[in-house]
């Protein structure tokens, strides 16, 4: 058996060749003119570390295979994302399905060159060739995402744009910004500025898990202008990712309820949240709050040009619309049977809104509570019950239950990770996510999009924590979402270790072997470990609740 190639995330074929394509100071990239962003993108990337310009050719003839070029080109035959990558001792050519594909062949070429590739200077002295090989490759699934939150710790769009080319490098497409939650509004509403004027900034922030933890007196906010979005928008695109946005409704709102206290059930004046946990202050139901929020969906329908709007729908107490009468009363005005029906309503009336404009809402699996548009897309956070409900439905789902794709959870067993929160999540257990429910049918199975790994950062308060927190899990969870079925983690590992190689190139402070480095480390900062028994006997309940 051959030894594989060492790429990350497994291809769906490759075979070894004889010999090595060697790149030097005569090497060029050719291909025709719709390929030039790509083929700029691939010469930024080589240039630095081997200090060789790789001038660009553009032209019909670029696929030729001509001596000593870099060929790119595209090929009808591929499906959507697919390459073909044929490297000889002469030159490489590089076919893709479209642009992406092209992309993600590219990808796969920086893959096998030496790990100094990704360094962002220029390295004397190595031997930059590729083995002659022929890879063939496909994604399993169209949607390979991260749910990153910038809401409970705000993340400088530097280092957004960072996150996004690492994502490139693991041919993630979909990159899920949550926005707004209790704790802080984090995109520019030109109609409604007190949005970010009040709702950007908290007082201070919980330090560690549990209602008596305590606070660290210091505020924390920021926001991004619309301008920085459309950056953002523009960055992940020349790099084939979609940036989907999340407004949470209508239950964690408190910095919203912050900057317009009319927006709430009650319509007093309070504080932009906190604490972490579920909030119980949600939105009322009055036709002047259903508008404001179709305002602030069109401002970001305006940013966000992708297809899918998150209207969010988690954890929405009803205990004030329970305790209210004018709650109780603008149910029965809805003709809604009792005020647990007001979630749905609302996220319906989003539904219906954004649907007029040509896109599609997400939502966390509790919009499933009630009668979904069948647009409308389910992400299934509470275990896998709610991807098995809504496929079976007939709505599209993404799936990212806790348990396998949540990479805040902590990492081992060992005293030392920091914030011991919930269950341990470890590389191998990522690995095994697969995101098609067993129980489903073809057809069912069929609506399922692919997955994402979910970054709340209510522990995670810097770049470097981030990335402790990510890496190598998220490497984990790209290949479960890009590679064909079936896992093979002894097979999976010695790639790994290989690649981990390229993130120390490109600055990335990953988790190491032998667990958190010191300054990973938060004595003192308490938190809630949970076994794994406990965490299934918790899913057993909400799958009992939620199946049909």
């Amino acid at each position: 058996m051959q030894t594989p190639l060492p790429l990350l995330p497994r291809p769906s074929k490759e075979t070894r060749g004889a010999g090595e394509f060697v790149l030097g100071p005569n090497t060029s990239l050719a291909g025709p003119e719709q390929l030039q962003g790509v083929a700029l993108w691939l010469q930024g990337a080589l240039r630095p570390a081997t200090g060789h310009a790789f001038p660009w050719h553009a032209g019909e003839d670029g696929p030729a295979a001509k001596s000593g070029t870099i060929s790119l080109g595209l090929d009808a035959t591929l499906r959507a994302e697919a390459y073909r990558l044929e490297v000889s001792t002469s030159g490489v050519q590089l076919f893709g399905g479209d642009e992406a594909g092209v992309f993600h062949g590219c990808q796969t070429l920086l893959q096998l060159l030496p790990a100094g590739i990704f360094r962002a200077g220029q390295l004397p002295g190595i031997h930059w060739a590729v083995a002659a090989c022929t890879v063939e490759d496909s994604p399993r699934f169209g949607w390979r995402g991260a749910m990153l939150d910038v809401v409970r710790h705000f993340l400088p769009k530097r280092e957004i744009l960072r996150f996004i080319d690492l994502m490139a490098m693991h041919k993630l497409n979909t990159l899920h910004l949550h926005l707004t939650d209790d704790q802080g509004w984090r995109m520019e509403i030109l109609r409604y500025p007190r949005l970010t004027e009040i709702g950007s900034w908290r007082t201070e922030t919980q330090i560690g898990a549990g209602t008596d933890a305590p606070l660290d007196g210091r505020p924390h906010g920021g926001y991004y202008t619309q301008a920085d979005l459309r950056e953002i928008v523009a960055y992940a695109a020349a790099r084939f990712i979609t940036v989907v946005p999340e407004i949470e409704t209508p239950g964690h709102v408190q910095a919203a309820l912050a900057a317009y206290p009319e927006l709430g059930v009650h319509g007093t004046p309070m504080e932009v949240h906190t604490r972490w946990g579920i909030n119980f202050n949600v939105l009322n139901m009055e036709d002047s709050t259903v508008e404001f929020f179709r305002n602030v969906f069109d401002e970001v329908m305006d940013v966000f040009p992708g297809r899918w709007i998150g209207v969010g729908g988690d954890e929405c107490p009803k205990d004030q619309w329970r305790e209210d009468p004018r709650s109780q009363q603008r149910a029965a005005e809805l003709g809604l049977d009792g005020v647990d029906g007001l979630q749905g309503w609302f996220i319906a009336q989003m539904d219906r809104h954004m649907t007029a404009r040509g896109r599609r809402i997400l939502g966390w699996d509790e919009i499933l509570e009630n009668e979904l548009a069948p647009e409308a897309t389910v992400l299934s956070w509470r275990g896998m019950a709610g991807a098995q409900t809504a496929a079976r439905r007939g709505h599209d789902v993404v799936c990212c239950p806790d348990d396998l794709a949540y990479l805040d959870y902590r990492q081992s067993e060992l005293p030392t990770e920091p914030i011991p929160v919930s269950i341990a999540l470890g590389v191998a257990d990522v690995y095994g996510f697969d995101p098609v429910p067993a129980e489903l049918d073809a057809d069912a199975a069929g609506h399922i999009l692919g997955g994402q790994a979910n970054l709340w950062t209510e522990y995670i308060d810097s770049p470097r924590t981030l990335d402790y927190m990510a890496f190598p899990r998220l490497c984990a969870m790209a290949e479960a979402l890009w590679s064909p079925a079936g896992r093979d983690l002894a097979r999976f590992m010695p790639r790994l270790q290989d690649h981990l190689g390229r993130l120390e190139a490109a600055g990335v402070e990953f988790r190491q072997d032998a667990g958190p480095l010191p300054w990973q480390q938060r004595p003192g900062i308490a938190g809630r470990p949970e076994s794994r028994e406990e965490r299934a006997a918790h899913i057993a309940n909400i799958t009992a609740s939620i199946l049909d």
